[in-house]
C-alpha cells in the first residue's frame, strides 16, 4: 500500500521557520518527482515546488523562491521542505505528493493526507 505521511505542520509567526517532512512507502519512487503542493482556504491547491530523487532537478513556485528549500533523504524515502522567512500569506494545508510531471499537478498519482500551516502575522 502506497502511503505520503506529512508531519511537521504548526503555527509560527510571521519570519520564522518550519520542516516539513513527508515519509513515502510502499512503492519504489525513484521515477517520480515528489512535490510539496498547498491549498488555503477557499482557494485552489496549487505547486509549491517539486524534486526529483536524484536532486539534479528541482522547480519553485516564484512565490516561494529563495524562501523554500525541497531536500530528500534516499535512504529514508523522505522529502523535506524547508520554510523560511514566512508569511502570513503561506498559510495553508500543505500536501505531498508523488508525480511524473513536475509542475502538473494532475499528473500527481499519490498524495499525503496534508499538514496545516499556520503563520500569524
Amino acid at each position: 500500500q502506497v502511503q505520503l505521511v506529512e508531519s511537521g505542520g504548526g503555527l509560527v509567526q510571521a519570519g520564522g521557520s518550519l520542516r516539513l517532512s513527508c515519509a513515502a512507502s510502499g512503492r519504489t519512487f525513484s521515477s517520480y518527482y515528489m512535490g510539496w503542493f498547498r491549498q488555503a482556504p477557499g482557494k485552489e491547491r496549487e505547486f509549491v515546488g517539486a524534486t526529483n530523487w536524484s536532486g539534479t532537478s528541482t522547480f519553485y513556485a516564484d512565490s516561494v523562491k529563495g524562501r523554500f528549500t525541497i531536500s530528500r533523504d534516499n535512504a529514508k524515502n523522505t522529502v523535506y521542505l524547508q520554510m523560511n522567512s514566512l508569511k502570513p500569506e503561506d498559510t495553508a494545508v500543505y500536501y505531498c505528493a508523488a508525480g511524473r510531471i513536475a509542475t502538473t499537478q494532475s499528473s500527481y498519482d499519490y498524495w499525503g493526507q496534508g499538514t496545516q500551516v499556520t503563520v500569524s502575522s
